[in-house]
């Protein structure tokens, strides 16, 4: 039995949805090349990948906040300079876009997933705080294609905040009860929490370098596989 049977005894989920960065894809080699190349930008020293892993899963502007702090010295994010920031976020979207999908990589699993949740008729979509233009740029780059694309500025409010989940359940014409979400970090569960989805997260995702199981969701799996 596996942990889609569990949480859903008596048919499958009729609308799986999947977070990105982290969940399905290993997006930190591009990401933390922007990042250092936005602080080179702005003659600051580069943060590197480890410190990126940590910062990534509230959407780019909340990234490049976190790494020009760093660059300063704190984690206030709220006393960046205006015009540091606004040099930094410009300089990181331009980079973003020249590097997304280079060196990201699909995590193991995702392709025979998909597959068989489709051969199953499950709707498939992705939830995700990452910029619409990235998200098509680097879903296009992968070859993956799903039926609903819900993205960071898709609406007002992003995860935690579980708007993006109510929007795609409403599109997708599903309720909670018939709705999973799949992703890596807490706020992940937050959103699926807020509006009575089970979740289900990944061991080796984005979690701000926190222990997912922490977060209580429904369950907990080291591989995509295990929802075969």
């Amino acid at each position: 039995m596996t942990i889609l049977d569990t949480l859903f005894p008596n048919s499958s989920p009729k609308l799986v949805m999947f977070d990105l960065d982290g969940t399905l894809v290993d997006s930190i080699p591009d990401l933390a090349t922007a990042i250092d190349q936005m602080l080179h930008h702005l003659d600051r020293p580069a943060a590197g990948v480890d410190k990126v892993r940590l910062w990534v899963g509230n959407g780019a502007a909340t990234l490049v906040k976190r790494a020009l702090a760093d660059s300063m010295g704190t984690t206030d994010l709220e006393n960046i300079p205006a015009d540091i920031y606004d040099e930094g976020f410009r300089h990181f979207l331009i980079q973003y876009h020249k590097v997304n999908g280079d060196k990201s990589t699909l995590y193991p699993g995702v392709i025979e997933v998909m597959k068989k949740l489709a051969a199953d008729e499950c709707i498939l979509a992705v939830v995700t705080n990452k910029p619409g233009r990235f998200t098509d740029q680097l879903l296009n780059k992968l070859g993956i294609h799903f039926n609903y694309v819900i993205s960071g500025d898709t609406l007002e409010n992003k995860k935690p905040a579980p708007d993006q989940l109510v929007y795609c359940m409403q599109e997708a014409n599903c309720t909670a009860a018939e709705t999973v979400m799949i992703g890596d970090s807490i706020s992940d569960v937050a959103a699926a929490k807020a509006v009575n989805v089970p979740v289900i997260c990944v061991s080796y995702g984005y979690n701000h370098g926190e222990s997912i199981h922490d977060a209580s969701p429904d369950a907990v799996i080291d591989s995509l596989i295990e929802l075969l």
